[in-house]
Formats: structure tokens, sequence, C-alpha cells
């Protein structure tokens, strides 16, 4: 990109966790059905008004039986598929053998999750000539007809040239093992509205310097295929840099201001809302510019303040950027997060 411990509940606010509101919405639908069972649809008003609204209220419940949470326990699958990425695959440079490499294993573990992945190869000019990529994208389509598309990415190959010793933990690794965690959290939530999209992009970092053949190649082609394809967007979701320790995440300016608004409140309503900002004075060119250069809604979720002390990012794109700087906690808080955005757009 150019120029984000399990928390106690925060700003002043007692919030269930997702888990608690599923089982609770899953046994307050099953006693509603065993005691009010309703033999036409919602929406057929010839219904008593008792009958319309316990009808409504089903509906709703329904929804809420079929939210996404992201748990403990899947902060810890997203921490071991980072650490298992980088001590594999590293370094994963784009148009590389080892890029490709990363791509594959990336394809595969997803796959264990019982999601249908798949690897879309492409070839694309660089500085040093055309090379060859390739995106891991796993579909999961919503339940509505038309239903509009969520795209939730992040980039999984590392910055080339930096040197010995780097490993791109957090800067890569960290939220494609976030993303492989969440293929698992869509598969126990089942069947959702909207449709989502979770990809893995190769070729965001540069080779030289950012340009129009140098850098996000991967999102340029997720997004162009999206349009080729004519599907409806309803949001494009960047996730970047989330695993570090001491995690803050930036919303940067370039962010559309519906979803910043989305962002900013899901974070309040489950308690990390200490952990975001909205910053008017940063431009940030990620993965997420793709889809705004074409119009769609985009989102970009990055801390960018990863570094040795606050407000700095002197660990970007240096050796130092090791697995020892990321962790579970700041993991489930990104997960989190993520998920609750999921939950909302799919309102």
């Amino acid at each position: 990109m150019v120029k984000g411990e399990w928390l106690p509940q925060g700003d002043g606010e007692f919030v269930a966790s997702s888990r608690v509101r599923s089982c609770v919405s899953r046994m307050l639908s099953r006693v509603l059905r065993h005691h009010f069972p309703i033999p036409h649809s919602p929406f057929t008003f010839h219904h008593s008004p008792f009958t319309i609204h316990l009808s409504l209220l089903l509906f709703s419940v329904q929804l809420l039986a079929n939210s996404i949470e992201f748990t403990e326990a899947d902060a810890l699958v997203a921490l071991a598929a980072a650490s298992n990425l980088v001590e594999r695959c590293t370094p994963r440079d784009a148009g590389t053998m080892r890029g490709r490499l990363a791509a594959n294993w990336i394809l595969d573990r997803v796959s264990r999750t019982g999601a249908d992945a798949s690897l879309d190869k492409f070839r694309a000019p660089t500085p040093d000539g055309e090379r060859t990529f390739a995106n891991v994208m796993v579909e999961f389509p919503g339940t509505k007809t038309n239903a509009a598309w969520i795209v939730v990415m992040s980039h999984f190959d590392t910055m080339p040239g930096i040197g010995e010793g780097f490993q791109g933990a957090n800067d890569g690794a960290s939220t494609s093992g976030l993303l492989i965690a969440l293929a698992s959290a869509l598969r126990r939530a089942g069947r959702q509205p909207e449709s989502i999209a979770l990809v893995w992009t190769d070729g965001e970092e540069c080779r030289k310097a950012y340009g129009p053949d140098d850098g996000f190649q991967g999102s340029r082609r997720l997004a162009e295929t999206f349009r080729a394809r004519q599907r409806q967007v309803k949001a494009a979701i960047c996730i970047d840099m989330l695993g570090d320790k001491n995690l803050n995440i930036t919303l940067p300016a370039n962010t559309t201001p519906v979803l910043k608004d989305i962002a900013l409140a899901a974070a309040k309503r489950i308690g990390v809302g200490k952990k975001i900002a909205y910053k008017d004075d940063i431009v940030v060119k990620d993965d997420h510019s793709a889809f705004l250069d074409l119009g769609y809604p985009s989102i970009d979720l990055i801390d960018f303040d990863f570094g040795s002390a606050p407000g700095l990012n002197d660990w970007w794109h240096t050796p130092n950027d090791t697995l020892d700087k990321i962790s579970a906690e700041s993991l489930l808080v990104s997960g989190r997060l993520v998920a609750e955005i999921l939950n909302v757009l799919q309102q």
C-alpha cells in the first residue's frame, strides 16, 4: 500500500457477544415456532395483526440466527495460518515461483475449510516485463434474488528487495490468515442475503514505484472482472496490516462515506471503538482503490501505525515486520469488526 489481548467491552457499554446473540436467537426461534406455528408466508396479510407481527419477528430472528461470528478460536486459526504462510512460502514476491507457491498454499488451506476456492491466473505487465499473477477467490452466493456482492480482500504478496529476514508477517500474512479464518466463519453462519467474495490478491506491492504497470495488479484484475460480469458491488473491503499487537485501525480519507460510518458504528457496537479512527488528512493507495476507480463503494481497514513507538510506521517494509509483532488478540478484534460490518451490510 502507499501513503490496520482479548479486550473487555469498551466505550462504557456492555455488549452481548455475537455467540450469545446467535445462541439466544436460535433458542427463541425454536420456542416461537413450536408454540406459534404459522402455515403461510410472513407477508400474507390475511392473517391477524398478531400473526403478522409474530411472523415478522420470526423473520428477524432468522436473520439474527445467521449472523456471522468471528470467535477466539477463529483468531487462533488466523494466527496459525499467517505463521504457516510466512514459514512455508516467504518470500512471496508477486510474479515469482515463490509467489505462485503462496497462492497454491492459500488455495489448499481455504479448500480445507470446505469452501469452494478457485485460482485466477493471469498475465499483466510490470517494469520487468509481463509476469504471471494469481488471485485466490472463494464465493458465497447470497439468498436474495439479484443479490449484490460484498468483496473482502487481502493481498498475500511481499514487497521485493527488503532484505534478509523480511517476513511480511503483518503486511500481507496477517490478513491473509484472517481471511482463511473468516471463510470458516462464513461456512458456519450459512448463506447470507447478499453474496460475499473473499479474495487473496496478488501483486499489491510494487517492484520499483507504484504506477499503471507496477503494483495492484491483482485488485485491478478483480475489479475489472466484476465489472465485466456486470456484478453489483455493495461494498469492497480491503483489510491490511491488521495483526499488529498494538492495533490502531485507520480509515483513510479515500473511503466511501457510508462505509466509513458503518465501520465506525460497528466498532462501537462490539466495544472496540477506541481501536479505530477516521483520518481525513490521510489518503492510502491500497487494493480498495481499484474498486473506487470504477465507482464501487469501497473502504480500507489498515493499521498504518506499525512501528517501534506510537505514531510511527517504521516497521513497515523492513526486516522488522516479523511474526513476533502480530497477535491472536489483534486478529480477534479485526475479525470481529469485519464480521460485524458484514452483518450490517446484510440488513
